[in-house]
């Protein structure tokens, strides 16, 4: 496979229309390394450059970057962060995040985010890969690791561009111009000058990408997309309204102020409140905003067993502030099902508190 930082696989046709026209929505989406909180992630370079590079034309920004998520609650975000805001040029980046993530899992997810964002022909997606420790090896010795691989993969199936960020900043530690603390000093996350590292191999990349004048490809061939790799990806994502939520107990639907990528939760803090509701799909997931003051909940489907969950919190866990997605079943029959949820305390150690706050119920 190969091991090129950039691989460039067709024109940013949308991106150079619209500076030319004099707006640009640049979008990005990832974990902690893009998140947009701390200020100084690689997206902030990028951005700067485009700024003073494009000065007639006026940048908006929409980063949807949220630390210690992945690519299934992206699948779940992409049109109300990604697609609704009018963005026109994407990256992704999910090659650390979806490490973890068995093979299967990540590639359905990855591809259901991927067609979403391109299944209407109005932007550019460019993949961008940052770097973890278990990659080490494969890239000290030449290999692409798995992870990027499934990513170059999706890449190769649907044309799209994508910069190895986390090679570009391994090589200038190889060449001496950057101190592998200065790159990341948690062995994981970069600061400024690791952050401006992978910032100036995108930046590089946009230089000659949004230079080359495009590739004259025609706009309705442009936004046909091919078969999916995996007939089962998370592209038809629906969601069950609060609305039709049955509560039995003392619950609020509240507008969040706390997180701003959720809208509105559905909201306890009583041991023993209750929830149902029915729905059609194979997959089902809720999203919380999470943290050490949240409660744990046992569940069932369709009268079955019931299953208590037992969620780690880790250190660096607020009591809220994780925007936290929970599969709760995938490859579940066709037809429909009935869900029900009862809030517990859950009595570990760690649980501090007994909040439930449901961001979504999200299916596919």
């Amino acid at each position: 496979m190969d091991t090129s930082i950039v691989n460039r696989r067709g024109a940013l046709r949308h991106a150079q229309k619209k500076l030319a026209e004099g707006a640009l929505t640049v979008g990005f989406i990832g974990g902690s390394i893009t998140d947009g909180r701390p200020g100084h992630n690689w997206p902030e370079p990028v951005i700067r450059w485009l700024a003073e590079t494009y000065p007639n034309a006026r940048i908006a920004v929409e980063n949807a970057g949220i630390g210690a998520t992945g690519s299934d609650l992206a699948a779940f975000r992409a049109r109300r962060d990604l697609i609704d805001t009018g963005c026109d040029l994407v990256f992704v980046e999910f090659a650390v995040n979806d490490n973890e993530v068995p093979t299967e899992r990540r590639n359905r997810t990855r591809e259901g985010l991927l067609r979403q964002l391109l299944s209407d022909g109005k932007r550019d997606v460019v993949l961008v890969y940052t770097y973890c420790q278990d990659m080490y090896e494969d890239m000290m010795n030449g290999r692409v690791p798995p992870s990027v691989a499934e990513f170059e993969a999706l890449a190769e199936h649907y044309g799209l561009n994508s910069v190895w960020m986390g090679k570009h900043a391994l090589e200038e530690v190889r060449r001496g111009l950057l101190r592998w603390e200065e790159w990341l000093p948690d062995g994981l996350h970069p600061t400024e000058r690791g952050s401006l590292s992978y910032g100036e191999s995108v930046i590089g990349f946009l230089r000659e990408a949004l230079g080359d004048g495009g590739s004259g490809q025609d706009e309705s061939a442009a936004s046909s997309l091919p078969e999916p790799l995996h007939a089962d990806c998370w592209q038809d994502v629906r969601f069950v309204p609060f609305e039709d939520i049955r509560t039995e107990g003392p619950w609020t639907v509240r507008r969040w102020v706390k997180l701003h990528w959720i809208d509105r939760t559905l909201s306890t803090f009583a041991v023993g409140a209750k929830l149902r509701f029915s729905f059609e799909g194979q997959v089902l997931a809720l999203a919380f905003d999470f943290g050490k003051r949240s409660a744990e909940f046992r569940y069932r489907i369709d009268g079955g067993e019931w299953i208590v969950s037992s969620r780690e919190r880790p250190d660096w866990c607020g009591d809220s502030g994780w925007m936290k997605l929970e599969v709760l079943y995938d490859g579940l029959a066709q037809g429909r099902h009935e869900f029900e949820l009862e809030v517990v305390h859950g009595g570990r150690p760690d649980c501090k508190g007994t909040n439930f706050d449901l961001a979504f119920v999200g299916v596919i």
